[in-house]
């Protein structure tokens, strides 16, 4: 059975982009991606942790309105 793992930046960026999200751009302290009129901030850590990127993928669901389970992650 998988398990989500910690994730480099890069590679986080091109999932969400793979979404539909675009981006990223420069905000005043973080970088942020958009997709149509909502923003998620995008941390400057090389590397996210389990917790953090659980933390990120729930706010990509609130977005997208929609549940994204560990194989779909895995599968962008």
């Amino acid at each position: 059975m998988a398990a989500w793992r910690a994730l480099k930046r890069r590679e986080f960026i091109r999932k969400p982009r793979a979404l539909g999200f675009e981006g990223p751009f420069s905000g005043t302290r973080h970088q942020f991606m958009l997709l149509r009129q909502h923003r998620q901030t995008i941390p400057t850590n090389s590397e996210y942790s389990v917790p953090q990127l659980r933390l990120l993928v729930r706010q990509v669901e609130s977005i997208l309105e929609r549940p994204i389970t560990l194989d779909d992650w895995n599968s962008l």
